[in-house]
């Protein structure tokens, strides 16, 4: 039985997020769409769940009792009982509707033959992270995309600059050379991409590789920011927008039109128009695809559609 004393309440409006991920097999993911997500809407959850013969991965946000419930339904399905999970607090609730879909991947890297079932690099636990990383031998690798890179990383960290995780494992072919005769420490928003990371890189001849259990969020979560190695905020993929330590909310906003992180001075710059564009993403749409971002943008505003 799950402890409903973990993790927030939702008194004063308060909501529980629950980040999780669970590597798996799960033959048959369709059998398991449909229950999951009248459960979840049942119990008024909202978020993002995505189910694929190698897993579950998702975050999802509602009250204490209806987080424990979906949780409860994860746990029981085969080969989940295992399943951890990360859990942080939101004034409002960061999602607008609940959705279970069915993927090819759980976090999309394009390896067919990557199975972190099989085998992972080491597990580090946040308490023992600063050490690793300021460790000479140790080449710390920040598997996220760019844009996420760009809020906020550890001090020191290679940023690979990939667009998406997919390019990771060519940038790594592409520079392997770099760290020869070097641990390599990576990590991630919550740990999934470095469960794939990592068994990419054994495979590709790495025999020591590290990664930061439980993600940034466990770090910034566990961690004191007098004793931090954190440089920024973390990027989230709900409208939260960031997160810093303490999980406390950023100061981050979002591009409607490119998704990206906006920092309060992104907001004041000429190209930025609010649901529209901003200053990365200005040259890159249409006439066309403005008037119908400023529509979408009106509708918003009018409250008949939620972002």
């Amino acid at each position: 039985m799950l402890d409903p004393a973990r993790g927030f309440g939702q008194a004063a409006g308060m909501f529980t997020v629950a980040a999780l991920y669970h590597f798996t097999k799960l033959p048959d993911p369709a059998a398991v769409q449909g229950p999951l997500l009248a459960l979840c809407d049942e119990v008024g959850i909202k978020g993002t769940l995505l189910l694929a013969q190698e897993g579950i991965n998702g975050t999802i946000a509602g009250s204490r009792a209806g987080i424990d419930a979906v949780l409860a339904h994860i746990r029981a399905l085969p080969g989940c009982a295992g399943l951890e999970w990360k859990e942080s607090g939101a004034d409002e609730m960061p999602f607008a509707r609940m959705k279970v879909r069915l993927k090819r991947e759980i976090v999309t890297m394009g390896q067919p033959d990557v199975d972190p079932t099989a085998a992972v690099g080491h597990y580090v636990e946040a308490k023992d992270w600063n050490a690793l990383i300021s460790a000479p031998d140790v080449a710390v690798i920040d598997t996220r995309n760019d844009y996420e890179v760009e809020i906020g990383t550890f001090a020191g960290a290679v940023d690979p600059e990939t667009k998406s995780f997919r390019d990771f494992p060519a940038w790594w072919r592409e520079n392997a050379h770099r760290f020869h005769n070097k641990r390599i420490a990576m990590f991630c928003t919550g740990g999934i991409r470095c469960e794939k990371s990592t068994n990419f890189l054994l495979a590709e001849g790495v025999d020591q590789v590290f990664h930061l259990k439980g993600g940034i969020l466990k770090y910034l979560e566990d961690m004191p920011q007098e004793d931090s190695l954190w440089q920024g905020e973390c990027f989230v993929f709900d409208k939260r927008v960031s997160l810093g330590h303490g999980l406390k909310q950023g100061d981050y906003a979002l591009c409607h039109a490119c998704r990206r992180p906006l920092a309060p001075a992104d907001k004041l710059r000429p190209e930025f128009e609010e649901g529209v564009c901003c200053h990365r993403c200005a040259a890159d749409y249409s006439e066309a695809d403005r008037a119908r971002f400023r529509e979408r943008q009106r509708q918003v505003e009018r409250g008949e559609l939620e972002l």
